[in-house]
């Protein structure tokens, strides 16, 4: 299972990647306790420990690859995996997200992104 988001937030690019790769702006943006880094391979957690992944590909101010599962995932469920793509636009930013790898479940991911990210994103960046 695979899906893909979208939204415009009034951030450049530069900021955006910044604040998703950052501990403490990215608790800031969404509301639940992260732990992350720039680096690759570097492991992060988010929303208090909900949420845990490894950094794959970093491509700095445009694209951000991590594996991503939930506490939610059953052991013998493989990792799904994000990539977060950034382009400028007028306004801001056109943040796409394609999460890929999901198992049967993970059609509940696609609310929890507009609950728990676009959405207090769109509040944090405003």
């Amino acid at each position: 299972m695979e899906f893909t988001i979208s939204t415009i937030l009034p951030v450049t690019p530069e900021i955006l990647y910044k604040t998703w790769l950052n501990s403490e702006e990215h608790t800031a943006m969404t509301g639940g306790e992260a732990h992350c880094s720039d680096q690759m391979g570097a492991s992060f957690t988010a929303w208090d420990g909900y949420i845990e992944g490894v950094n794959l590909a970093l491509v700095p101010n445009d694209t951000i690859i991590q594996s991503w599962r939930t506490t939610e995932f059953s052991d013998d469920e493989e990792d799904s995996q994000i990539e977060i793509n950034l382009d400028e636009v007028d306004g801001g930013t056109q943040l796409t997200l394609t999460h890929t790898n999901l198992p049967k479940h993970g059609d509940q991911y696609l609310q929890g992104w507009e609950d728990h990210y676009f959405t207090p994103m769109r509040a944090y960046f405003s």
